[in-house]
């Protein structure tokens, strides 16, 4: 089953090829109803009923510590929270763009839920861009995201995509990790946010710099080889950490280095350590094992592979340091 339940996009199909098509410079009002994000998320207590089974029906009890989130639509469940849980609402998610897309020159481009609407997010299009060897463009985009699950604080993070696949890259660079977290026992006020943000803008440039650093560095086969070890080795085991390799991953990502990958034949890729990264992030964001596309979006982005990337990019920083 596609956890992606609702989405909207403008310009071209999205990774998965669902979702609602609108025409560019929508208002917020149609993002909401096509995408799917116009409901509410609505609490209520927990309740319990205590006394004999069968058919006798025992007294209701309220738990006031804990609440039930749900939908105000289907009424469906979201999940059970603490009482001090501070919600966002789908809405609010939209919202955040409205000033960035009327004033800023952002384009919202994709927005929608995850897992009946447990997980929120929209990513819009920065404006910034650069072509790597005149051929390879990369575009910056700011994606929001949240969940009403306890599985993610609400993220504001710069992301890069490569037109040519798709693959998505965090923008880090030094301290900046280039995302601002507002934990769900905050109140998350969408400006204070922006403004955190207002100083990652400007690492466009550095990062910018450094992908062109990357598609300059030449790597010859062994030495391709040894980074998808240290990317690919991790620690299992928590009392006693155990190196593990994974060996099927490393084959996958050679491969995709080799010449499968997509944009790996283009100037800016092959031989080069831009390649070895672009090999590792389209694994994870598109080959990488997972219970379907949504899944593996997911961890792209915000788990495991989201991982993944950043210690390819970090081994990588190493290569052209």
């Amino acid at each position: 089953m596609h956890l992606v339940n609702s989405m909207a996009y403008v310009g071209q199909q999205p990774w998965h090829g669902l979702g609602n098509q609108l025409a560019p410079k929508q208002p917020i009002e149609v993002w909401a109803k096509q995408a799917g994000m116009d409901w509410q998320i609505e609490s209520a207590d927990v309740c319990f009923i205590s006394g004999n089974a069968g058919s006798t029906l025992g007294s209701i009890h309220a738990f006031p510590e804990q609440k039930v989130l749900y939908r105000s639509d289907t009424k469906a469940p979201l999940s059970v929270v603490s009482s001090r849980y501070q919600v966002v609402q789908p809405r609010a998610i939209l919202e955040f763009y409205r000033d960035l897309t009327e004033i800023g020159g952002f384009e919202l481009e994709t927005a929608g839920v995850l897992k009946d609407g447990k997980k929120l997010w929209a990513l819009a299009r920065t404006g910034q861009s650069v072509s790597l060897k005149g051929k390879d463009t990369v575009n910056g985009y700011l994606l929001l995201a949240t969940a009403c699950d306890g599985t993610l604080a609400t993220t504001a993070q710069f992301t890069s995509v490569r037109v040519v696949c798709n693959n998505t890259l965090q923008i880090a660079l030094g301290d900046s990790a280039g995302a601002v977290k507002v934990p769900h026992r905050s109140q998350f006020d969408a400006q204070a946010v922006k403004r955190q943000l207002g100083i990652a803008i400007s690492s466009w440039d550095g990062f910018m710099a450094r992908m062109k650093a990357l598609s300059e560095c030449r790597v010859n086969d062994t030495a391709a080889e040894a980074f998808f070890r240290r990317v690919l080795t991790y620690q299992t085991g928590a009392s006693q950490p155990v190196a593990a390799t994974n060996d099927s991953a490393i084959k996958a990502v050679q491969a995709l280095y080799a010449g499968k990958g997509m944009g790996a034949t283009l100037a800016s890729a092959s031989g080069t350590a831009w390649g070895l990264v672009n090999s590792v992030s389209e694994y994870c964001d598109h080959h990488r094992r997972a219970r379907s596309d949504d899944h593996r979006r997911d961890a792209a982005w915000f788990g495991a592979g989201a991982d993944i990337k950043q210690r390819a990019w970090d081994e990588a920083m190493r290569l052209v340091a």
